[in-house]
């Protein structure tokens, strides 16, 4: 015992010893400048540590958080690296309470003491196991390695689905998973075998690129909420540049349709109003209760001569589980050509109450529109309004909700203009959006400013997603594909 006792001692005074005494900190009024901005965010109790960087040349930083019902952590370093174990159980004493931030820095001997910032530990619950994403250079034609990454919500464990490095001089994209189900998914896989890889509990299968009877591949999934069924559009697409230093890149289609694949009996199921002459359809999901598709839809314009006309509403059509019919008309849920805008990339909420999208001036590939924004429909009165709090003045895009209904995740470029990176936002009971935050990294400053990496794609698991990726890219490569069939 008194051997244990001394170990424990000199462990003690070890860390004591390294830990720095923060004395006559002269009283600075405002608040660190920190990365990333995480003053005022709401963060789940689950979140991973909100390690941050202060951005200004100091020597040490001393970060002390306490909790509004109880609990304090402490840590000095070169940066703010809180203790995984210590986080976690901090954050959960203190859910639907406040962490108080209090930041000091020394630089050349002398300690500076800031203002407090605080950190609100949500009510709500993100129960998801993790995130799923896409990893890419952000270019536009050429690409190097890139590949679909996991990664979970409670640590900073990232791991590869798969890498092109698996399927040399191909691209993989747009993993989707059924209500967040990590045994339910699907990618695309674009190149010389190309095709689109569904995996549904024990089976995966590999299906024909494309169809004869449709105009292209399939693309931009969304499942139907029994896993019976995946939403597709099939697009043309082409891809045009700018020459001025503030736009760099127009997708525009030259044709798109809209249709559902019946995921057991390999068929498409076609119907005219889905797929008309003078119309492109695109983005469809189905609603919390399958019962609904929803879509876009744009007058085809002569492009790329007016492409700045290219314009979509938000529309919606019936659809019946049990026959996979669809109904006889289409609704316009959202007319936003009406106010001279374009809607793209709505998903529904989980619990049937809203459907996000984003919202700009024209087109519907946003990720490179700077003036792209977040906004909020409700499904009952079909009013919609801006997640002002989650939104910037850089491109705000790509989303998806949380299995609750209250988190989401998006993608931003509001860092540099020039990477997309994942920000996660929390919707109220009154449909408003808290301040968007970073996804944490253990290193934030330096993972971020050393990644040559974009973020796109990304959706919520509950858990982690089976795979052998080794088995998968043999797969990819043997070019066996599944024909599918028309309804």
């Amino acid at each position: 015992m008194r051997h244990i006792y001394s170990i424990l001692l000199s462990v003690t005074m070890l860390l004591t010893a390294c830990t720095e005494a923060v004395d006559n900190a002269v009283e600075v009024n405002k608040l660190p400048a920190i990365f990333p901005d995480y003053c005022g965010v709401t963060i789940p109790a689950n979140i991973a540590p909100m390690n941050f960087n202060v951005t200004d040349n100091v020597d040490k930083v001393d970060v002390t958080v306490k909790g509004s019902k109880e609990g304090m952590i402490h840590h000095q370093g070169d940066y703010a690296d809180f203790d995984i174990d210590e986080w976690h159980d901090l954050v959960g004493r203190n859910k639907g309470g406040m962490l108080t931030f209090s930041v000091c820095t020394k630089k050349d001997g002398r300690w500076c003491r800031y203002k407090d910032f605080t950190m609100e530990v949500s009510q709500y619950e993100m129960t998801d196991y993790g995130l799923t994403y896409r990893r890419i250079a952000p270019g536009y034609e050429v690409y190097s390695k890139m590949g679909l990454y996991e990664r979970r919500i409670d640590n900073f464990d990232e791991r590869p689905l798969i890498e092109n490095t698996q399927v040399p001089g191909m691209c993989v994209n747009c993993h989707t998973s059924c209500k967040t189900n990590p045994d339910n998914y699907v990618f695309h896989i674009r190149g010389d075998h190309g095709g689109t890889l569904f995996k549904t509990g024990d089976k995966t299968e590999i299906l024909k690129a494309k169809n004869d009877s449709i105009k292209g591949s399939m693309v931009y999934p969304y499942w139907h909420p029994t896993g019976k069924y995946c939403a597709f559009s099939t697009n043309q697409t082409r891809q045009g540049f700018h020459v001025v230093k503030d736009e760099r890149v127009e997708v525009f289609d030259l044709s798109s349709d809209v249709f559902v694949y019946d995921v057991e009996r390999h068929e498409l199921i076609l119907d005219t109003l889905l797929s008309t002459k003078l119309y492109s359809e695109n983005s469809p999901v189905f609603s919390a209760d399958g019962r609904s598709l929803y879509y876009l839809t744009c007058l085809q314009q002569d492009y790329p001569l007016h492409f700045k006309e290219e314009k979509y509403n938000l529309c919606r059509i019936d659809f019946d589980p049990n026959t996979g019919r669809y109904g006889n008309k289409v609704d316009t849920i959202y007319n936003a050509v009406r106010e001279g805008k374009t809607v793209t990339w709505p998903r529904p909420s989980y619990d049937g109450r809203y459907l996000m999208f984003t919202k700009m001036d024209y087109g519907y590939f946003s990720i490179w529109h700077k003036e792209s924004d977040l906004y909020l429909l409700d499904l009952k009165t079909l009013k919609a309004w801006p997640l002002d709090n989650a939104n910037s003045n850089d491109a705000d895009s790509f989303h998806n909700w949380s299995i609750g209904s209250h988190w989401f995740v998006f993608t931003s470029r509001r860092v540099d203009g020039l990477y997309s990176h994942l920000y996660l936002s929390c919707i109220d009971d009154r449909g408003k959006a808290t301040k968007a935050f970073l996804l944490p990294q253990k290193n934030p400053l330096d993972y971020y400013s050393s990644s040559l990496y974009s973020f796109n794609t990304p959706d919520f698991i509950s858990g982690p997603v089976e795979i052998d990726s080794r088995e998968v890219g043999a797969n990819i490569l043997s070019g066996q594909r599944v024909e599918t069939k028309i309804r």
